[in-house]
């Protein structure tokens, strides 16, 4: 089973890529982000003809998730339980696979623009509030997994410029906390089971030759618990998206499971 992420940047924008790429390489469940359309305007005919069910929760113009899958997805939960949020920014559903049930969480992280402001103590509310609702889930679904982008690079190796970059957003120690604290949960980040080759990122900026310079971060992640661990038998960047016309400046981030 193939499980991926991919923050779009506009789905309307990006349909034809998204096809392309899922007819290249048919995934069992993916997980979108910054849709960034409303839920009416959703594209499920043309993903049905190409094989997949989708569940969503858009928003006009910003934000909006959805998830994928070649099966039915059940018990879905739009955003955090109890977290009051205006914003389309979590979907979670269950998945049925012939080794048993996977509960999907598919999340847009909080940007948080800069420490010290109103978004950035937005983004810390909200990262409490996911790994609070996040231990219920996994206390619920021992086989989880969450994904997306998370707009944290959790190490200075998901940097290009660690030290330039350093407290700066992505990478403060704020953020980083948040993301261990996901991982004592009991998740693992699938991505750093394998050996990667050095400076592997999955976002690159427009501007300044970001992607052609490999000037990146690595803040799409896949996460997996303790149950779906052993299972993982490789995780990757693939690259190739970002060298589309018109690209997204995230490209997807595929695991690979034995189940």
């Amino acid at each position: 089973m193939q499980i991926a992420t991919w923050n779009v940047n506009s789905l309307s924008v990006r349909l034809p890529q998204v096809l392309d790429w899922l007819a290249a390489n048919p995934v069992d469940a993916l997980g979108l982000q910054e849709l960034k359309l409303v839920d009416e305007k959703f594209p499920h005919e043309a993903l049905q003809e190409a094989g997949y069910h989708a569940v969503s929760f858009g928003q006009k113009t910003y934000n909006g998730v959805a998830i994928l899958s070649r099966t039915p997805a059940r018990d879905v939960v739009r955003n955090i339980p109890g977290h009051g949020d205006e914003q389309a920014r979590v979907i979670a559903a269950t998945l049925d696979t012939p080794a048993g049930p996977l509960r999907l969480v598919n999340a847009y992280f909080v940007n948080g623009q800069a420490p010290g402001t109103d978004k950035f103590t937005y983004k810390m509310g909200w990262l409490q509030a996911l790994h609070d609702w996040l231990r219920a889930e996994m206390a619920q679904h021992p086989r989880l997994a969450l994904v997306g982008d998370f707009n944290v690079a959790p190490e200075d190796r998901d940097s290009f410029d660690p030290v330039g970059l350093a407290g700066t957003i992505h990478h403060t120690q704020e953020e980083r906390a948040h993301f261990q604290a996901l991982l004592q949960l009991g998740l693992t980040d699938a991505f750093r089971l394998f050996e990667q080759p050095d400076k592997s990122f999955s976002w690159w900026d427009y501007r300044m030759l970001g992607f052609q310079k490999n000037r990146g971060l690595r803040i799409d992640h896949i996460l997996v618990s303790q149950a779906l661990r052993p299972y993982v038998t490789a995780c990757h960047v693939d690259r190739a998206p970002r060298k589309n016309k018109q690209p997204s400046d995230h490209t997807p981030v595929v695991a690979t499971l034995a189940l």
